[in-house]
Order: structure tokens, then C-alpha cells, then sequence
């Protein structure tokens, strides 16, 4: 209950702290509308244009269906990057011969462009759902991998050595001590892993499926349909931004309130 008073508080801050991020927005689309006038609509369609396209796909309901089947994707691969990757991290930080062990491995995996993972997947999985979420999962492992074993690796050793003098319960220690400062570092993590899993699942539809995003784009490409290629661009952009701003970033704010706040 105690959560969600304060977060239901802390909204009005934290709407009125995101005209820096909606100014930022503005600057792109005025951006892309200057582009779209000195090149005219065959390079770059404008702004209205796209939306528009945009709107008439969400009223006929293929917005819905392919973002919705796109999204499934995406977040399972990226569950379970977060499992496997986080509790990989977490036991590799707990070792400073594990972590050595594991330089090497987390070095090739984001070396490998996520091209090559695909293809691989295509060969094992076809045209299924298995090849967009398998590619998914290796290109966040990685990412979320290195953020668990800096979250564990930094731990200040001095507070911990403070706990065990005043003989803190485990659970104290657990929640006040090792979680905030271990979170800290998992949550940017997944946020560019989220990111990460969004632009590979795309990708992924684009050259193995028939439905989704990123077949919708495919489509688009061969009519040379650029409105439609830039209404599906834009749905995706959307999409990610709402779930970063509206869920994840409301839920960083309340596991990091012992961060002093800064002020700009």
C-alpha cells in the first residue's frame, strides 16, 4: 500500500519532469519535417503523412495484432535474458575467478553482430517463433550479464563489514544493503536491453517471419511504400517509449529512493 500512495504521489512530479523528454521528441519530428521539405516525400515522407498512415492502421486493427504479436516476442526472449542473465551475473560477481572465466565468453557474444545469431537461428528454427525470440535472448544476454556482475562486483565491502559487526538480520541486509545497490545497476540494464530486444526483434521478423513488425516493414520495402514503412517505425518507437517511460522508469524511481536527488 505504501508503494503505491507514493507512487500515485510522486505522478504529477514526475509528468511535469518529462517535458525535457517531450521537448526532445518535438525537436525530432521538427527535425524529420525539415528533412521531409528539402527532399522532398519520395526520400522521406512527412511527419502528417506517416501518421496518418498510422492512425488508419490502428483503426483497421493491424497496428494492434502485429505490435501485439511483435511484443510477445520480444519480451520473451528478453524474460529470459533476464533470468538466465541476471542469475549469471549474480554468481559470476560472487567469484573473482568466475568473472575472469567470463570475460572472455561475454566479449564474443557482443562481438557477434546479431546478423550472424539470426542466421544460425533461421538454420534451427526456420521460420517459427523460436528464431526471432532466440535472437533476442543472446544479443540482451550479454548486456544484462555485465550489469548483474557489476552490480555484485562493486558491493562496498566496508558496509558490508559494518553489517556484520552490528550483526544486521540477513533480511535487513538483503533489502537495505545489497538489493538497492545490485538493482541500481540491473535496472539501466535491462532498459537497454529492452531497447536492444525491440530493434533485434525486427529484425529478426523482417528476414524469417511472415507476420509481425518487421514483416509488415518487409512488405512496405518491396511496394515502396515509405507512409507504411514510417507508420510501422513510429508504432515501434511509441511502443518502446511507453513501456520505458510509463512502466520502467516509474519502477527505477521507487527501487532507487535512497539516491540523493539531483538538482539540475
Amino acid at each position: 500500500m505504501s508503494f503505491l500512495y507514493r507512487w500515485f504521489a510522486g505522478i504529477p512530479a514526475y509528468l511535469w519532469s518529462g517535458w525535457g523528454a517531450l521537448a526532445s521528441l518535438f525537436l525530432l519530428v521538427a527535425g524529420w519535417e525539415a528533412v521531409s521539405l528539402a527532399y522532398g516525400p519520395l526520400v522521406l515522407p512527412d511527419p502528417a503523412a506517416a501518421f496518418d498512415r498510422l492512425f488508419a492502421l490502428i483503426d483497421s486493427g493491424a497496428a494492434g495484432t502485429e505490435l501485439a504479436l511483435t511484443a510477445r516476442r520480444a519480451m520473451t526472449g528478453l524474460a529470459l535474458a533476464i533470468l538466465v542473465g541476471s542469475l549469471l551475473g549474480l554468481l559470476a560477481g560472487l567469484s573473482l575467478t568466475a568473472s575472469m572465466l567470463a570475460r572472455p565468453i561475454v566479449t564474443v557474444l557482443l562481438g557477434t553482430p546479431p546478423i550472424a545469431w539470426l542466421v544460425l537461428a533461421m538454420l534451427w528454427f526456420g521460420a517459427s517463433d523460436g528464431t526471432p525470440i532466440f535472437t533476442v535472448f543472446v544479443a540482451c544476454l550479454p548486456v544484462i550479464f555485465i550489469g548483474a556482475l557489476a552490480g555484485t562486483r562493486t558491493l562496498d565491502h566496508h558496509l558490508k563489514d559494518v553489517a556484520t559487526v552490528f550483526r544486521l538480520p540477513w533480511r535487513m541486509k538483503l533489502v537495505d544493503l545489497y538489493l538497492p545497490h545490485v538493482v541500481s545497476y540491473l535496472f539501466p540494464a535491462w532498459i537497454n536491453a529492452l531497447g536492444n530486444a525491440w530493434r533485434v526483434v525486427v529484425m529478426a521478423e523482417l528476414l524469417s517471419s511472415a507476420d509481425g513488425v518487421g514483416a509488415s516493414l518487409a512488405v512496405a520495402r518491396s511496394q515502396l511504400d515509405m507512409d507504411a514503412a514510417l507508420a510501422w517505425i513510429a508504432a515501434v518507437v511509441l511502443t518502446l517509449l511507453a513501456v520505458e517511460y510509463l512502466l520502467l522508469e516509474p519502477i527505477k524511481r521507487e527501487v532507487e529512493r535512497w539516491r540523493p536527488v539531483e538538482h539540475v
